[in-house]
């Protein structure tokens, strides 16, 4: 059945598959699929000019061109990404609240004491770590590890 269908669309079942290999990328993103597809269009494109007449243009001609395509896609697709570095972000930071917060100043709404307290920043509570203090000092953060801030006296 697959075979008849495959056989009846000629070049254009090249391009289903690279509709289905691009709708996979979509919804499992990752820029692997995206060069598997656009290998599977150009090898449609080749087929749908070429013809179904064409001897030398076999099947299995077609499947060696899909994957050494695939093959020359994928490797320039990841060389121009590197380039581009497109994986860099403007904000790296961004889900990680604590790192974000260095350089801010901060209430202490319990005192350090042996190394330990609690300080406020804007509306969140959130355990810190520096030289003892008392409650209602204020403090610079100066790091961040995991959901503890680092501190130090404002003054420094």
């Amino acid at each position: 059945m697959i075979v008849e269908l495959v056989r009846d669309l000629g070049g254009w079942s090249w391009w289903v598959l690279g509709a289905i290999l691009i709708g996979i990328e979509v919804l499992a993103p990752g820029t692997f699929f995206l060069w598997l597809g656009l290998a599977a269009f150009a090898v449609g494109a080749v087929s749908l000019i070429v013809g179904p007449e064409a001897g030398f243009w076999a099947w299995q001609v077609q499947l060696m061109a899909f994957a050494i395509l695939s093959l020359v896609f994928a490797f320039a697709g990841r060389s121009l990404m590197r380039r581009k570095d497109w994986d860099r972000s403007e904000a790296p930071d961004l889900n990680e609240r604590g790192k974000q917060l260095v350089g801010s100043m901060a209430v202490l709404t319990q005192p350090i004491a042996g190394g330990r307290g609690r300080a406020k920043i804007g509306d969140t509570t959130w355990r810190v770590t520096g030289p003892d203090l008392p409650q209602g000092a204020k403090v610079k953060v100066v790091g961040a590890n995991a959901e503890t801030l680092e501190v130090e006296a404002a003054g420094k």
